[in-house]
């Protein structure tokens, strides 16, 4: 059903009585064929369900639910208003969406994202958002451990890779190719990596946090190798990452979209390219709910993001393959 039932169910008696609530209630009583289903679905105990059923009864002074062990059965009464309370439903959500999709989008919008893709992709963006939307603000929460949205109180997030099953809903808002950089000194000094096996020579900076693979993926002659990383230095910021490459330290496996600059202005150089397996990591922006059920407020940010976020640039580097 369309309309979200919000537990627990207040008071049926008089003007505090939540009529739609209770509507609705009946509706799903009926159509999950028992109290126990209808709890489940909603999230709360089948007590907390029979009692706004019977206070919705004593309301109307009619039986409208024939209770048995496993299911319930509506009576004539309650068939009667289960037809007509779910047209009054329909109307309310058709009344609601009407309004809602011409309201200006307004209030807070809650986003996170690792430090390094919050300065990069989103910083840059937030004037052109807040000039297209004057009614909304922007609370930014930027950190590189992985957060619960629901817990932290997130509107939408930025994530990076495949995504595992949960309750979020994604949008895709570009793909990024991963490259082996090096800095030209380190280069210069330790050598040019000219063929995966020549990477054990090499010190390879790795990644801590808790999903990341262990190894450096390459395809050699259409079969795909896997090179450990070691674990001399592991790091959980992007920023710290480029960082330690640009200081000579090692070899890393970065994105396109976080290294580009220091590519196109020489500060670090692609190197292996030729084995590059060419899988692209996905990024997308995510939220908790239903797409159609968004306030306005989060899908306004949602559209924008989708809009601006252009990482085509990200999916190839052009230089010199495998130099």
């Amino acid at each position: 059903m369309p309309h979200t039932l919000q537990p627990p169910f207040p008071d049926a008696t008089g003007l505090d009585a939540n009529r739609s609530g209770e509507l609705e209630l009946l509706v799903l009583v009926a159509e999950r064929g028992s109290l126990s289903a209808a709890a489940r679905h909603l999230g709360v105990s089948p007590s907390a369900v029979s009692k706004t059923m019977s206070r919705l009864e004593a309301r109307l002074g009619v039986q409208l639910l024939q209770r048995s062990t496993r299911r319930v059965q509506l009576t004539a009464e309650g068939a009667q208003l289960y037809e007509r309370g779910k047209r009054v439903l329909a109307d309310l959500d058709e009344i609601e969406a009407s309004v809602a999709v011409r309201s200006a989008p307004r209030g807070v919008v809650r986003i996170g994202a690792s430090s390094s893709t919050g300065a990069r992709l989103l910083v840059p963006l937030v004037p052109r958002l807040l000039a297209a939307h004057p009614g909304l603000s922007l609370d930014l929460s930027f950190t590189d451990h992985v957060v619960d949205l629901a817990q932290e109180g997130l509107d939408v997030a930025i994530r990076w890779g495949e995504l595992p099953s949960s309750d979020m809903v994604a949008r895709l808002l570009g793909r990024t190719r991963q490259v082996i950089v090096g800095a030209p000194d380190y280069l210069l000094h330790q050598g040019r990596p000219r063929h995966p096996d020549d990477l054990q020579r090499h010190l390879r900076l790795g990644w801590n946090y808790q999903r990341t693979i262990p190894y450096w993926p390459f395809d050699v002659k259409g079969q795909r190798v896997e090179v450990g990383i070691g674990e001399v230095v592991r790091v959980n910021d992007g920023d710290v990452m480029r960082q330690l490459v640009l200081q000579g330290v090692g070899l890393a496996r970065l994105s396109l979209f976080h290294a580009w600059d220091d590519l196109v202005a020489g500060r670090l150089e692609v190197v292996l390219e030729d084995f590059n397996t060419g899988v692209l990591e996905p990024i997308h922006a995510v939220y908790l709910g239903k797409p159609d059920r968004l306030p306005p407020r989060t899908r306004a940010v949602l559209d924008f993001l989708q809009a601006q976020v252009d990482l085509r640039y990200a999916e190839h580097w052009p230089g010199p393959q495998g130099a």
